[in-house]
C-alpha cells in the first residue's frame, strides 16, 4: 500500500519527512489554504512522486508549477470537468479528485476513468480538503470500477487495520495523509508517520 504524506510546507519539514521514504508527497498550489506552497525551489529525491494539489485553477498555472516544480501528478481537487482533466493528462498524470458523503453517486465518476491515473476519495466538506474529517467507508460498496483510488480524509495510525481489509475488496493504491498527522506550526510529525509506516 502506497503513502502520499500531503500539504508539505515548509523545506525542513520536507527534508524530515522525505527522509521516510514515502512513495508520494503533495504540495498545495491553491493560494486559500493555509498550507498553500510558495517555496522558490523543490529540493526532493526523484524516487518520491511529486504531487501538485490545485483548485478549479487556470490550466496555464497548473502548466506553470508543474514545469516549475518537475511535479509528476497534479491532483485536481475542485470541479474540474473531464475537458479540463484531458487537458493537464497531456503535460502530467492526473490524480482527481472526489468529494464523498452518504448520496454520493460513483456512476457520476466514470466518465473520468480515461482521463485520469489514479480517483481519490476525500470527506465532502466546505474545505477543500485537510479537514481531518472521515466519511462513512461503507459507501465504498457502491464503487464498481477498477481504477485504482487513494483513500483519503481523516485518516490515523488507528485505521491501518480497516484500510488492509477494505484493500482486500477494493482497488485501494495507497492512503493519503495530511492534518491528522500535523503539528500546530503546521508541520508533519516525523515520529507519527514512522509508526503509520511500520504499521503499514
Amino acid at each position: 500500500m502506497k503513502l502520499k504524506v500531503c500539504g508539505m510546507k515548509f523545506s525542513e519539514n520536507i527534508t524530515e519527512i522525505e527522509s521516510l521514504k514515502p512513495d508520494f508527497m503533495g504540495f498545495i498550489f491553491y493560494k486559500k489554504s493555509k498550507r498553500f506552497f510558495d517555496e522558490s525551489k523543490l529540493i526532493l529525491n526523484d524516487k518520491i512522486n511529486r504531487v501538485g494539489v490545485f483548485v478549479n485553477q487556470d490550466i496555464s498555472e497548473v502548466i506553470k508549477n508543474v514545469k516549475k516544480y518537475k511535479l509528476n501528478y497534479a491532483q485536481l481537487h475542485g470541479e474540474e470537468d473531464v475537458k479540463y482533466c484531458l487537458s493537464i493528462k497531456s503535460i502530467c498524470k492526473v490524480i482527481k479528485v472526489f468529494k464523498i458523503d452518504n448520496t454520493f453517486n460513483f456512476d457520476s465518476i466514470k466518465k473520468f476513468e480515461n482521463v485520469s491515473d489514479y480517483f481519490l476519495f476525500d470527506t465532502k466538506t466546505n474545505l477543500h480538503g485537510g479537514s481531518g474529517k472521515k466519511f462513512d467507508w461503507t459507501i465504498l460498496k457502491n464503487y464498481n470500477s477498477k481504477k485504482y483510488f487513494f483513500l483519503s480524509g481523516g485518516i490515523n495510525e488507528d485505521d491501518v487495520e480497516e484500510i488492509k481489509k477494505i484493500k482486500k475488496i477494493h482497488p485501494i493504491i495507497g492512503i493519503d495523509i495530511n492534518s491528522k498527522f500535523e503539528l500546530p506550526n503546521l508541520k508533519k510529525d516525523r515520529k507519527r508517520i514512522k509508526l503509520l509506516i511500520d504499521k503499514i
